[in-house]
């Protein structure tokens, strides 16, 4: 660890010439360059950049686009003076048709015909280097903030996984979302995700926080690309998007020539990690994001910007209002509807509960305002793009079912929702209603609505 204190010390242009030497010392750029951005790479054929460059612009979290060379160009003045992309990263990829084919130290040997014996050597001259930023450039405000990186106390690369979540395609390139796991304690969620939300050029803010299935990753031992990296006690699996996204977008177009920075070896800039404090540009502190636990299992936290929190307890300090003397302050708890409106915006299905009778014994039951309700509700969720379920009792489901056909007539509802009855049955009968075989990892509705 002592070198890798040493190497801390050292200037991105300094790093970068060492890596240029092929310095031993220098494999991985994790923790290395604070306070600078550091930059995945890929080199495409110029037919497929304009393609790839609104892909990127389609997919900003994971591709945040910093600097797009001219044909040929190895240079990147923009982003770090005296640089050479041929050979300032320390391991690069070469992929032929969509296949990694081998890595290699430089691209000092791969020239193209039409370049003359007097010309540099290095990628074709019809290529165009992509610069996208990367989440290491942002662990130096973590650990600013007192936050543990873990990748780096325990001197491995950081965790990479292909998740199932998909990108937004555009042209040949369509790929799955690859992101970045880094452990968080939990009490520290708050900081961490404040600092790297400033940081957008490094992806931002976290796209999730809490179980990893939920993004269609099986198992955290194993990762896509980089290295495992263990959880302590405590500790919250949080994930960035990630530049990595990528070299899944290379495999899937499958380029006939291509080039990547291989995942962890990062080409470092003179680009600071946060704007200088004469910038211009200065965030709202209204947009920056809150954390909070939306359940504990699965677990799920939900990030919500400060101004939509401030919005939705203002509008439960209304609906406490109680001029009838209902008793409705004795039923009030503090973010509950906040908590409710980030379960539902986390949810793809939603069963909805309503029929409560007054005087069950008549035909039809004596009913408030509930099921009229219910239906107002599950328009506005279906127009959300929610999957949407009306839960009742045996002794309601005929009224209940006459207001769903009324409001399909009336064009309230476009079609007729599914209306199921619930009876208890012996003390499992929830469990195996709500989840497929009494499994409660396997829910029949990601939420549930009561009205």
């Amino acid at each position: 660890m002592h070198q890798v204190h040493n190497l801390n010390r050292l200037s991105p242009a300094e790093l970068r010439l060492l890596i240029r030497q092929n310095h031993p010392r220098i494999r991985t750029t994790t923790g290395l360059a604070p306070g600078y951005q550091q930059a995945n790479v890929v080199v495409l054929p110029n037919h497929l950049a304009d393609d790839f460059e609104g892909f990127c612009h389609c997919n900003p979290a994971p591709l945040p686009l910093l600097y797009r060379s001219q044909p040929g160009e190895t240079s990147c003045d923009p982003l770090a003076k005296s640089a050479d992309i041929r050979s300032d990263v320390s391991e690069y990829c070469v992929y032929e048709d969509g296949r990694l084919v081998k890595a290699v130290s430089s691209l000092q040997s791969y020239s193209s015909q039409s370049r003359t014996a007097s010309e540099q050597h290095g990628p074709p001259a019809d290529m165009v280097t992509f610069y996208l930023g990367c989440s290491f450039g942002f662990e130096g405000k973590l650990q600013e903030a007192g936050i543990p990186v873990r990748n780096v106390e325990q001197g491995r690369n950081v965790s990479m996984y292909r998740t199932a979540v998909g990108c937004v395609p555009l042209g040949v390139f369509s790929c799955p979302l690859v992101v970045t796991m880094r452990p968080v304690p939990v009490g520290l969620l708050g900081p961490a995700v404040e600092a790297t939300h400033l940081n957008p050029l490094a992806h931002g803010a976290p796209v999730h926080v809490g179980e990893p299935a939920l993004l269609g990753i099986k198992d955290l031992s194993t990762p896509h690309y980089g290295d495992p990296v263990e959880l302590q006690p405590g500790d919250v699996p949080v994930f960035w998007a990630c530049g990595v996204t990528a070299i899944e977008a290379i495999l899937s177009s499958k380029p006939s020539l291509a080039f990547s920075h291989s995942p962890g070896c990062m080409f470092l800039t003179d680009v600071p990690d946060s704007p200088p404090p004469s910038s211009s540009v200065s965030p709202d502190p209204e947009l920056s994001p809150l954390c909070f636990q939306v359940s504990h299992n699965p677990l799920l936290y939900s990030l919500v910007s400060r101004a939509a929190v401030g919005k939705i307890r203002q509008l439960e300090r209304i609906i406490t209002d109680d001029p009838g003397q209902r008793g409705i302050r004795a039923l009030f708890v503090q973010d509950e509807l906040l908590h409710a409106c980030l379960a539902l915006s986390h949810s793809s299905s939603v069963a909805i509960t309503t029929g409560f009778p007054t005087h069950y014994m008549h035909s039809p039951p004596d009913e408030t305002d509930g099921p009229p309700g219910a239906i107002a509700m599950a328009t506005m969720l279906l127009s959300l793009g929610k999957q949407v379920t009306l839960l009742t009792d045996s002794r309601a489901v005929d009224m209940n079912r006459a207001l769903v056909d009324e409001a399909v007539r009336k064009g309230v509802l476009k079609a007729a929702i599914p209306l199921v009855t619930f009876e208890d049955r012996g003390p499992d009968s929830a469990l195996h209603f709500l989840c497929h075989h009494g499994d409660p990892s396997k829910p029949r509705s990601d939420d549930e609505c009561r009205w």
